[in-house]
């Protein structure tokens, strides 16, 4: 949907004159950068009549946001686009689904000491241990894609290897891989399934119909996740012990809840996020087929290439705030209470800041100056483990599968298009004939 907006009003917003586009539509979701460089040059500020979000596109503006988080507070990052109907609430409430602040949308003075409590167990060194578990990991889905390859002459690598891959990660790296294994009722599709339910719960724009049968999946993954926490107790290793021996500035304990709600934070970004990053990334290098077997075989490429793919196609498109105080953001005046979007992918494609930026330059100026994983306060402390699984596994099936090839047009795949969150859901391979 688009409609042309000219003046604006007192607060900003535009009457008329200028195109914007629908954030949900399949027009933006296959290809948003022209709607960006439209908004970035004619309504930086603009407010989107269908989820009354004032969009924010422009490099310095977002980042100017992102590092006063006095005036910018983060406490709508996790709120649903749209209202739900009550079937789908009376799910939610009968699980006692709530998610207080704990991390993205904790404002409070309490958030510093849960994010660094995670961000010790995502630390540098941390990362650089998980490097042969990530390649032994990729091998071993290898060994799918290439069993499926051979049986059928395709494969989806979204099935097959950027779904599981990143959750199994994380559940190592958090020390929940045995509490998962040792669950008969759960492994990693039905995490997966939970997970999808939830980012289209609260980031899209499910019809009323189907939004029960998404809640329920949704509170499913809640009241698991409530069982994690029963078991977390101080001196258990990893994320719950850490969590149960945390102790808040007052020096109050964490209440279940916020327990519940690190470990779904968690969960989530740590799969969503890198599985959708990873997908997208080997959806672009195999649509390049010079590229492609480079990235296994010359030292630092796959390195250099995803940084740019970070810069100019994020997974994590855009996130939310809300302003604490009447607040001016380059010529437009905000209320206090105006929610914002923050639209990350975007501010990578900002000429202003970037040259050339339609462009992937490996190795570029300022390459690592783009905001996708965000800056301040609220920067993704998952960060270094995201880079290091997108160089490792290009790398690995660059190196190990150099014949692949997309099986059908990148643009013929379908496409995940949420709020925050864009993606291919299918990359479907086969092996070149030559």
């Amino acid at each position: 949907m688009e409609r042309t907006g000219g003046e604006r009003t007192a607060t900003g917003e535009h009457t008329g004159g200028c195109p914007v586009a629908d954030l949900f539509s399949a027009d933006f979701i296959a290809d948003p950068w022209p709607a960006f460089a439209r908004l970035q040059h004619t309504a930086p500020v603009h407010r989107d009549p269908v989820t009354g979000l004032w969009l924010v596109s422009g490099y310095r503006d977002v980042r100017r946001v992102l590092l006063d988080p006095d005036r910018f507070l983060p406490d709508n990052t996790l709120d649903a686009v749209v209202r739900m109907s009550v079937p789908a609430l009376r799910h939610l409430a009968a699980a006692r689904f709530a998610l207080p602040p704990t991390l993205a949308n904790n404002g409070t003075d309490r958030h510093a000491g849960l994010r660094r409590l995670v961000s010790g167990l995502l630390s540098g060194a941390r990362v650089a241990a998980a490097v042969p578990l990530v390649e032994r990991l990729t091998h071993r889905h290898l060994d799918g894609v290439e069993a499926a390859l051979a049986a059928d002459g395709h494969c989806d690598l979204v099935a097959t290897l950027t779904r599981d891959l990143p959750f199994a990660v994380m559940l190592d790296i958090l020390g929940l891989r045995a509490d998962v294994e040792a669950d008969t009722g759960v492994d990693l599709a039905t995490l997966a399934r939970w997970n999808d339910a939830s980012l289209e719960l609260f980031w899209g724009l499910p019809p009323r119909a189907r939004q029960p049968a998404l809640a329920r999946l949704a509170a499913d993954f809640f009241t698991w996740l409530g069982g994690l926490a029963d078991r977390a107790a101080p001196g258990r290793p990893g994320l719950l012990g850490l969590l149960a021996a945390h102790r808040h500035p007052d020096g109050t304990p964490l209440g279940r809840q916020e327990i519940v709600a690190v470990c779904y934070f968690m969960i989530i970004a740590g799969q969503a996020t890198t599985g959708q990053m990873l997908a997208t990334m080997l959806r672009r290098a195999l649509d390049d087929t010079a590229l492609w077997p480079r990235l296994g075989r010359e030292p630092g490429l796959a390195r250099a290439w995803a940084e740019e793919m970070l810069r100019r196609e994020p997974p994590l498109t855009a996130w939310r705030r809300v302003t604490a105080t009447p607040v001016r953001i380059g010529d437009t005046d905000l209320p206090a209470g105006a929610p914002l979007l923050l639209m990350l992918a975007a501010t990578g494609s900002d000429p202003r800041v970037f040259d050339a930026p339609d462009a992937l330059r490996p190795g570029r100026p300022r390459a690592r100056d783009h905001l996708s994983f965000g800056i301040g306060r609220h920067r993704c402390p998952g960060a270094a483990l995201a880079r290091m699984e997108a160089r490792v596994v290009l790398r690995t099936v660059s190196r190990r599968c150099p014949a692949l090839r997309l099986a059908r047009p990148a643009s013929e795949e379908p496409l995940l298009g949420l709020l925050s969150f864009r993606a291919p859901t299918r990359v479907t391979v086969r092996l070149d004939a030559g």
